[in-house]
């Protein structure tokens, strides 16, 4: 298994630095499994793809504004990337310039907000104690949407909106589940008319997703821990619509993992650490909405799992030459 078998040529202007408006007006690759055929439509059409009962499946998880920018008391500037709490005050962390800080000095964010380091990890990872009062109101006022460093470019106040999920509703991941970003509620309602259910499920993407893959040789990669929770309701839908015979359309390569991660261990919730590679045998999922993944990427693997490495290739290729929208802000795939 070869890391660089796994590499395509794109150039940079095709990587999106903001959505399409609306949501659902962006792009969508259809790739059918069995047919080996590949069609250009609109993700609002996903519809004519989708039949009653089919499940889709979404992840719930909101994106926290996790960047604080701040500066020591002798004004270098430091920057803070909030991992996750161990609890409100307490927080795992990532900071640049880590070897400025020693271990009790404090990071003034604003007026009313301070940090103090802790414990130093490894690897620029750090224990801290955020200081201040109703510290969620404070990440909410202060805290910056923490876009995919491959965007380049400061976040804006729009990025507010347009990085999160129609449907986010538990805070906790410091990247979005892409896949998710192209669903409007129009389009979530005219999918409930078509007889179309959906569930959810939780897992918060970590900063992980985004770690690259340092082994040539793939299967020695140690893979990043997220937190994941399925509801029962949300098992017992995919149950139903497996017995009907219908889809269980996974929104993205993190409902994806969630979902194999169960298959595997059998736990509602945990942490998940999954590695998707070919060959994989999937065992909850018949479909999937996904985005345009970073070559030598852990996600262009897993949708190599999924669709065979050659025919994902040859439709990224083909998605170069017509000129679709890559990465977090992109077009989508749908895998039939």
């Amino acid at each position: 298994m070869k890391l660089s078998d796994y590499d395509y040529e794109l150039p940079k202007h095709l990587i999106a630095k903001y959505p399409v408006e609306p949501r659902d007006s962006c792009k969508l690759m259809v790739l059918n499994r069995k047919t080996k055929t590949i069609e250009h439509r609109i993700f609002r059409d996903l519809g004519d793809y989708l039949e009653e009962g089919d499940l889709l499946v979404l992840n719930d998880t909101k994106v926290i504004p996790a960047r604080l920018k701040g500066k020591k008391e002798t004004g270098a500037n430091i920057e803070i990337f909030l991992l996750r709490p161990f609890s409100e005050n307490l927080w795992e962390v990532l900071i640049k310039n880590i070897k400025r800080l020693k271990e009790g000095q404090e990071v003034i964010i604003a007026k009313d907000f301070k940090v103090k380091l802790v414990e130093k990890y490894k690897e620029g990872k750090a224990k801290v104690e955020l200081i201040g009062n109703n510290i969620k109101h404070l990440i909410e006022k202060y805290g910056h949407i923490p876009l995919p460093p491959y965007i380049e470019r400061e976040d804006e106040e729009k990025d507010k909106n347009y990085y999160q999920t129609v449907f986010a509703k538990k805070e906790g991941a410091v990247a979005s589940p892409t896949a998710g970003l192209h669903f409007t509620e129009e389009l979530l309602k005219k999918l409930e008319k078509k007889g179309v259910n959906k569930a959810f499920c939780t897992l918060h993407v970590g900063l992980g997703t985004f770690r690259p893959i340092q082994t040539e040789d793939i299967t020695k990669h140690k893979m990043h821990e997220e937190f994941y929770q399925i509801p029962d309701e949300t098992l017992k839908l995919i149950e139903e619509t497996k017995q009907k015979g219908k889809k269980v359309v996974a929104v993205g390569t993190t409902v994806v993992r969630t979902l194999e991660t169960y298959a595997q261990t059998g736990k509602k919730e945990g942490f998940s650490d999954i590695f998707i590679y070919p060959p994989y045998e999937f065992k909850m999922v018949d479909a999937l909405i996904t985005n345009f993944h970073l070559p030598k990427s852990t996600l262009i693997l897993l949708v190599s799992a999924f669709a065979n490495r050659d025919f994902i290739l040859k439709a990224y290729k083909i998605a170069v030459e017509k000129q679709y929208r890559f990465f977090s802000y992109g077009d989508a795939m749908l895998i039939l």
